[in-house]
C-alpha cells in the first residue's frame, strides 16, 4: 500500500522543492490559482511512469530529473531569454550543447541523457497498470500529433492564449499543461507549403506594395525614405566589394544611465563615425541569442516570424539570397565564423544560400583566444589575409564575417585587462562593458584597414542581438531600459528589445543615414548601392508605405513615419495593424515557397557565367 502512494509523495515533494526554487531563485511563480491542477497533472504523470517502471528507485530519479527539467529548465530559459521552453527548442538542442563547455555542458547533458537511458532501462510491462499507461500515452500522443484542436480548441477556450505572451501562459497553465498544449501547437500549426496559386496571389499583392511604395519615396519623411540613389535604377550594375561583419551581441551600454560607466565603453572613433550615419540601428529579429535568424534575414532578406532556428529546419531549398545573386554575377562569395562548423546547420544554409567557401574555426590560427571565443582582432587580420589575392586581383566579392567574441559570459583574456568600471549590481552589465570595449576598438581597426585598401567598397557592421545583462532583464531594468517581464514592455520597449547600432557606409560617400531598418531589408538596399536592377526576391520585401515593420515571435510591431511605434499584439487591429498583418501574411505565404517549396515565386533571370571559386577550406 506504501508504494501505492509513492508518486504522491515525490510528486508532493518535488513539486513543492521546484515551486519554491523558481520563485525565489528565478522570479518565475506559477499562478496560485493555477498550482492544484498543474499539480494534479502531474499526478497523472508520475503514476503513469511509475506504472511503466520496474525498480522503484529509478523511478524517483526519473520522476526528479523529468519535473526539474519542466519547472527548473522553463524558469531558467523565461530569466534568460524572457518565454519558456517551446517544441522548437528541442531542434535548437545539438547547437546548445555544441556552445556549452565545461560544467554547463554537463549541466545540460547530463539530465537529458540520464532520463533516456533509465527511461528504457526501467521500462516494463508486468503488470496490468503498465498496459493502461501504455494505452493512455499512446492515445494522448495519437491526439497531439493528429487531432490538436482537439486540446487546444477547449482549453484555449478556458485559459485563454496570448501567442505574443508565453511567459503568461505558462504561468496561467503551469509547466505540464503548458508543455502538452505547446506540443499539441507545434503540430497543429505546421508551415503550409502553398500551391502555385496561392504563392503567385501572394506575391502579386506583395509586389504591388512594392511598387505603391516606390511612388511613394517623394513625398516620404527622411526617416523612411529608401536609401539610395533613384537614378541608379537607369544605372548599369556596378559591381563592388561588399564586406558584411555580424558583430555577436554588439550594443550600445551607454543607454544604461544608471551604469554609471567610466570612460564610456564604446570606442570613441565608432562613436563619431556612428554619429555620421545618424546613430543608425538594425531591428534584429531576436533577443539575447539565435544568432542564425539575423544572419537569415541579412542575407535572405525576409523577417523571421517565429521562435525557431530558420537554419535548421526551414530553409531547405537552395534559394536565390544575396551570395546566390552576387555569385551569379562573377562574385567570390565566402562565409566567415570561427566555431565548429555545423553550428545552427550553416554548413548546409551557407551553401543553400550561395556561399561557395565557408571557412570556420579549424581554418583560422588561434592565436588569440578569449577561453573559448576567438578575439575579433585576430579573425578580422586572418580574413583580411585569406581574401587579399581576390583583392589584388580585383575580383568582386562578398565577404561575410561572423564574430563569436562577445559571447556570453563575456570572458577576456589576459591581454584585454578590465579598463570599464561601472556602479551596476549586475554582474553581467560591467564584463559586457568591458567586451564591447574591445569589440568597438577593434572592429574600428577593421574598417580603417579595409577603407584603405578597398575605399569603394560597402562595409556593413551591425549587432545580431542585445546582450544577455542578468536574469529577467535585471541590467536593463536597472536604468528602466526594459521591464522585467515582456508582458510589461511599453512598444518603445520593444523596438529598444531589438535594436543594434548597424553602419553601412558607401565606400567614398560615407556612412549612410537610414533610422531605424529592419535587418531583412538589408540585401535590397545593398543591390540598389549596386545598380542590380534585375528582379530579386528581396523586392518582396520592399517596406511598406510609411512604415517599417518588425515581427516577432507572436506580434510585430510598426515604425511610423514620424518615428512613433506601434505595437501589434492582437486583434482588433488598427488600420496600420490591419494592413502590416495582411503584409505579413503575404510574406509568410511567399517565403514557405521559396525556402521550404516548389518556388513558384522565385523570379526569372539568366546569371552571368560563374568564375572558379578559390577552393579553400570548406568549399560549398
Amino acid at each position: 500500500m506504501l508504494l501505492k502512494l509513492l508518486p504522491l509523495l515525490s510528486t508532493t515533494l518535488f513539486y513543492a522543492l521546484y515551486y519554491l526554487i523558481s520563485t525565489f531563485k528565478f522570479d518565475v511563480q506559477i499562478l496560485p490559482a493555477s498550482v492544484p491542477y498543474d499539480y494534479l497533472l502531474q499526478l497523472v504523470v508520475a503514476y503513469v511512469l511509475y506504472a511503466l517502471s520496474r525498480r522503484v528507485w529509478i523511478f524517483l530519479v526519473i520522476h526528479a530529473l523529468l519535473m526539474g527539467l519542466l519547472y527548473i529548465g522553463n524558469a531558467v530559459k523565461i530569466s534568460f531569454f524572457g518565454g519558456p521552453i517551446m517544441p522548437d527548442d528541442v531542434f535548437a538542442l545539438q547547437s546548445l550543447l555544441l556552445i556549452l563547455d565545461g560544467w554547463q555542458f554537463f549541466a545540460a547533458a547530463i539530465p537529458l541523457a540520464a532520463i533516456a537511458s533509465l527511461l528504457l532501462f526501467n521500462f516494463s510491462m508486468r503488470h496490468w497498470s503498465a498496459y493502461l499507461a501504455s494505452l493512455f500515452v499512446i492515445l494522448l500522443s495519437i491526439t497531439v500529433v493528429y487531432k490538436p484542436a482537439t486540446l487546444l480548441e477547449p482549453m484555449d477556450g478556458y485559459f485563454g492564449n496570448s501567442v505574443w505572451d508565453q511567459r503568461s501562459n505558462y504561468v496561467w497553465r503551469g509547466a505540464t499543461l503548458y508543455t502538452l498544449l505547446e506540443s499539441a501547437r507545434h503540430f497543429g500549426a505546421a508551415e503550409v507549403i502553398p500551391d502555385a496559386d496561392m504563392a503567385q496571389e501572394a506575391a502579386d499583392k506583395l509586389l504591388a506594395t512594392s511598387r505603391a511604395d516606390s511612388l511613394s519615396v517623394a513625398t516620404r519623411p527622411p526617416s523612411l525614405a529608401v536609401v539610395f540613389n533613384e537614378e541608379a535604377v537607369a544605372k548599369t550594375f556596378t559591381p563592388r566589394n561588399i564586406h558584411i561583419v555580424l558583430l555577436e551581441s554588439f550594443w550600445d551600454p551607454n543607454a544604461l544611465k544608471k551604469a554609471k560607466f567610466k570612460p564610456s565603453p564604446l570606442s570613441p572613433e565608432f562613436l563619431k563615425l556612428w554619429k555620421d550615419a545618424g546613430y543608425s540601428h538594425a531591428l534584429a529579429p531576436v533577443f539575447g541569442g539565435f544568432t542564425a535568424n539575423s544572419e537569415f534575414e541579412v542575407l535572405c532578406g525576409f523577417p523571421v516570424v517565429k521562435d525557431a532556428v530558420k537554419f535548421e529546419h526551414q530553409l531547405l531549398n537552395d534559394a536565390p539570397c544575396l551570395p546566390h545573386l552576387l555569385a551569379d554575377k562573377g562574385y567570390r562569395t565566402i562565409a566567415s565564423h570561427p566555431n565548429v562548423p555545423v553550428f545552427w546547420n550553416r554548413v548546409n544554409a551557407y551553401k543553400r544560400m550561395g556561399f561557395q567557401t565557408y571557412w570556420s574555426l579549424e581554418d583560422f590560427v588561434q592565436d588569440d583566444m578569449n577561453q573559448e571565443f576567438m578575439s575579433d582582432s585576430t579573425l578580422y587580420r586572418q580574413v583580411l589575409e585569406k581574401i587579399s589575392g581576390s583583392m589584388d586581383a580585383e575580383q568582386p566579392m562578398l565577404d561575410y564575417i561572423v564574430t563569436y567574441f562577445g559571447h556570453w559570459n563575456y570572458p577576456l583574456s589576459e591581454s584585454r585587462p578590465n579598463k570599464i568600471s561601472s556602479s551596476s549590481e549586475v554582474e553581467e552589465v560591467s564584463a559586457y562593458a568591458n567586451t564591447v570595449y574591445y569589440k568597438s576598438k577593434e572592429l574600428m581597426v577593421f574598417i580603417n584597414e579595409v577603407r584603405k585598401r578597398d575605399p569603394e567598397s560597402i562595409i556593413v557592421v551591425f549587432g545580431d542581438h542585445l546582450p544577455f545583462l542578468g536574469e529577467n532583464f535585471a541590467g536593463y531594468v536597472e536604468s528602466g531600459v526594459l521591464a522585467a517581464n515582456r508582458s510589461d514592455f511599453s512598444p518603445t520597449m520593444f523596438k529598444d528589445y531589438v535594436s543594434t547600432p548597424m553602419l553601412i557606409i558607401d565606400g567614398k560617400r560615407g556612412p549612410v543615414k537610414f533610422g531605424s531598418l529592419p535587418l531583412y531589408q538589408v540585401p535590397k538596399l545593398l543591390l540598389d548601392l549596386l545598380n542590380f536592377n534585375e528582379p530579386s526576391i528581396m523586392d518582396y520585401s520592399a517596406q511598406l508605405p510609411n512604415m517599417r515593420v518588425r515581427p516577432l515571435p507572436g506580434l510585430h510591431f510598426n515604425v511610423l513615419a514620424d518615428g512613433a511605434i506601434e505595437l501589434c499584439t492582437e486583434p482588433p487591429y488598427s488600420e496600420a495593424c490591419q494592413l502590416s498583418s495582411r503584409w505579413l501574411e503575404d510574406i509568410s505565404v511567399v517565403s514557405n515557397d521559396i525556402f521550404m517549396g516548389r518556388q513558384f515565386t522565385r523570379p526569372k533571370y539568366t546569371p552571368e557565367k560563374l568564375p572558379e571559386p578559390v577552393q579553400t577550406a570548406i568549399a560549398i
